[in-house]
């Protein structure tokens, strides 16, 4: 088999965007498929003695990520790490964006230390989404942040924001807060695009939505708030988190196996 690209050991950190909520796969470690599994699929199919790692928890605060996740991540001596962390900071209120990404900052100088191939990501525009859509100024901050960390440290960024079919409601799952199986399939190929590497993974363009009744909007608006919101201000409230108790999926380098017919 040709190598087609450089790297044989891909490891994944972050929260639960990494972790692959929204995109529900039975046969996957974890239960969750997500972007991250589906360029792992494809980098494999494109090189010898592959293995990717995922260590990625639903609910992780950065701190938390560079705590828990960083050093271990290093410990398997990978060529490539994509990171996605500070989301869940940005969203809690009296959030600072620039604090944040102070930190951000010398975890990205922490991996790229021993010279692996780091991929950040960019918060998407959320300002279509209810409870998202109030910190669309935080987060573009946040992200402005990011570009300058990554041309600092020679890291690759796939820029969520600039992805504007993420606007899109059938890109994100019912819960509001995490990405569809048709939302992952495209950020897992604006990954691959980053990254630079030929693959046959199709990002979504779907049909603009018919313009619905506002009743019916509103109706489906209530209905969310009481299964996912009000479950979310509660855990706040409580200081507790939908990670807790949640082990990674992937914790060591593993080879991948893929016996799907579909396309990753």
């Amino acid at each position: 088999m040709s190598t087609r690209h450089p790297w044989t050991r891909y490891v994944a950190i972050g929260d639960s965007f990494t972790e692959g909520l929204g995109d529900p796969d039975p046969g996957a470690p974890g239960g969750f498929r997500g972007w991250a599994d589906r360029v792992a699929e494809v980098l494999a199919h494109q090189t010898e003695d592959f293995a990717y790692a995922n260590t990625a928890i639903r609910g992780r605060l950065l701190q938390q990520i560079i705590d828990e996740q960083a050093e271990h991540a290093l410990s398997l001596h990978p060529d490539l790490i994509t990171v996605s962390a500070g989301g869940n900071d940005i969203i809690r209120p009296g959030s600072d964006p620039d604090e944040i990404a102070e930190r951000f900052d010398g975890l990205i100088g922490r991996l790229r230390q021993d010279g692996a191939t780091v991929v950040l990501f960019t918060g998407p525009d959320v300002g279509m989404t209810p409870v998202l859509g109030l910190v669309r100024g935080r987060t573009a901050i946040y992200n402005e942040n990011l570009h300058a960390i990554a041309l600092k440290h020679g890291a690759l960024v796939a820029d969520m924001w600039a992805l504007r079919v993420l606007r899109d409601p059938r890109m994100w799952a019912p819960d509001r807060l995490h990405h569809s199986p048709m939302g992952h399939a495209t950020i897992a190929a604006a990954v691959l695009d980053t990254l630079g590497v030929e693959h046959g993974v199709r990002p979504e363009f779907p049909e603009p939505l018919a313009a619905r009744p506002w009743r019916e909007a509103r109706a489906e608006d209530l209905g969310w708030a009481r299964e996912y919101l009000v479950p979310w201000v509660v855990r706040r409230i409580r200081h507790t988190s939908s990670g807790d108790g949640v082990t990674p999926k992937r914790p060591e380098l593993d080879a991948v196996v893929d016996n799907r017919s579909d396309t990753p």
